[in-house]
């Protein structure tokens, strides 16, 4: 009877997955469950601490895995302890994508009683003196209730795991790269990972020196150098940087409030409205929610204080938007094209759908069998998603920013040095995620943009004067993303991946 109850709620868990009650990141609930989760793998699963496994599961879990079977609590311990924590010289180790967490809340009568919390995780092998090896990925859904004060895992389902054999040799030392140098063995690693295509520029000694594309931006049309991606979040550094470029100009002040220019309607009366700047929303800490739509009751509020720490917010470059917009009395695109685009020659980035966007030359999208999903056109500038834009002219604009964007030395120094701290190795300046303390005494500034079916990446180097961009039109991007940022940039790149996957 058991089984039927847990498949019973197998399906109200997809059911609430389509629901809006997602619970914000940076809740109670939510920190509580992630640190759960945490001590679940990285202290039980990957350090083999039986004694937290045993206080964490519920007296009544179950366990189903895709591969494995149904389990109830004493056959999990037993696979748990002969299958995980037997081999000192062959250890399973579990890493959890990093903003793949979302929480949905459990009520009875509007009391909370529990949660289901779903995300995306990674598996690797452990071997002495050997770096950890990749064998698969896959999904999980937990359900967790609440005894008094206290979390306790009831069931768990592991599910869609990806098998390397899928994926042959990619992890492997000797696979065949860097990419530039045996096409066509790249383009039958991109069949074999239902990847479209991807489109790669490098940067060196402070020059874009080489743009390569590889396989097919819609069905039976190759891909091009020139191949228009839409790039997500990747718009949020060209926000930043128009905001700069007009702060160097003497136009546009980063700590005076910006409701000087403009309020939203919804937090008209919010008390820290006149402590929102232009620093605080490019440094990501705003308060303000990553998007209204998110939140269970679709209003834009102050989560909390302005400057008081970080959270992701696409609401606060939009807002940025707007302000930009009613001082100046023109379109975001028509600021940037007078202070960017046209100066670096970005002749083919733009903030929406223009009549000149030659749509053959678009990289549609696509899921995770490689086919193309329905794109939506955009018509008006968002401040932080949707720019469409080349590997050429993102890759411009990242060289600018490398050779000093003409900015002044202090100006610049803010934009890449930590203004708040996101974790533990990875900060934010002014635009930019700052990863500092890299080997070769090196920093990094990182963005990421994704969307479903759509993941890219920009990585500078500032001291060595490299850089990488990353367009892939695939949901399955972050299988490649990773080795090609590995690759090219050697021990640096192997860092950066880590501490994005703590």
């Amino acid at each position: 009877m058991k089984s039927y109850n847990l498949l019973l709620a197998i399906v109200l868990i997809l059911i609430l997955k389509n629901s809006s009650a997602q619970i914000i990141n940076n809740s109670d609930v939510f920190i509580a469950l992630k640190k759960a989760d945490s001590l679940i793998f990285n202290e039980c699963f990957n350090n083999c601490n039986i004694e937290v496994l045993q206080s964490l599961l519920h007296q009544d879990f179950q366990f189903m895995h895709d591969q494995n079977g149904l389990q109830n609590r004493e056959a999990f311990f037993k696979g748990f302890e002969e299958s995980i924590c037997s081999n000192e010289n062959y250890k399973p180790i579990r890493k959890l994508v990093e903003g793949s967490l979302i929480v949905y809340p459990l009520k009875n009568g509007g009391k909370l009683y529990g949660a289901v919390q779903m995300g995306q995780h990674e598996f690797f092998i452990a071997e002495p003196n050997k770096e950890l090896r990749f064998t698969a990925n896959g999904k999980f859904i937990h359900t967790w209730l609440l005894e008094g004060e206290k979390w306790k895992l009831y069931s768990g389902i592991s599910y869609d795991h990806q098998q390397p054999k899928k994926y042959p040799a990619m992890f492997e030392d000797n696979y065949p790269f860097p990419l530039f140098d045996n096409d066509s063995k790249i383009e039958k690693l991109l069949k074999a990972l239902k990847i479209p295509s991807i489109s790669i520029g490098y940067i060196e000694n402070g020059k874009l020196q080489q743009v390569r594309a590889f396989g097919e931006q819609q069905p039976n049309v190759a891909i091009s150098n020139n191949s228009i991606y839409k790039v997500a979040s990747l718009t949020k550094p060209i926000t930043a940087m128009v905001t700069l470029k007009l702060v160097e100009a003497g136009k546009w002040n980063l700590d005076e409030s910006i409701s000087r220019y403009y309020v939203d309607a919804e937090v008209e009366d919010a008390p820290f409205l006149n402590k929102l700047t232009t620093r605080t929303i490019l440094s990501q800490k705003s308060g303000l929610p990553n998007w209204r739509y998110l939140r269970e009751d679709k209003k834009l509020v102050f989560e909390f204080e302005p400057g008081t720490k970080f959270q992701y917010s696409g609401e606060g470059f939009e807002w940025l938007r707007k302000a930009l917009e009613k001082k100046f009395k023109k379109s975001l695109e028509e600021i940037a094209d007078e202070v960017l685009f046209s100066p670096l020659g970005m002749n083919d980035t733009h903030f929406y759908w223009t009549k000149e966007m030659d749509e053959n030359r678009y990289a549609v999208e696509s899921d995770e069998e490689g086919t193309p999903i329905e794109f939506q056109k955009y018509y008006k500038p968002n401040g932080a998603a949707n720019l469409l834009t080349t590997v050429e002219d993102y890759g411009k604009f990242l060289v600018n920013i490398i050779n000093g964007a003409e900015l002044s030395e202090t100006l610049y120094n803010d934009f890449i040095h930590p203004q708040t701290t996101m974790k533990d190795g990875i900060y934010w300046g002014l635009g930019m995620q700052v990863f500092p303390g890299l080997p070769k005494d090196e920093f990094a500034l990182v963005h990421t943009g994704g969307d479903y079916g759509t993941k890219c990446i920009a990585i500078l180097l500032p001291k060595s004067k490299k850089g990488l961009i990353v367009f892939i039109n695939s949901e399955n991007g972050l299988i490649i993303w990773k080795k090609i940022i590995s690759e090219y940039l050697g021990e640096i790149g192997k860092e950066i991946v880590r501490r994005n996957l703590e």
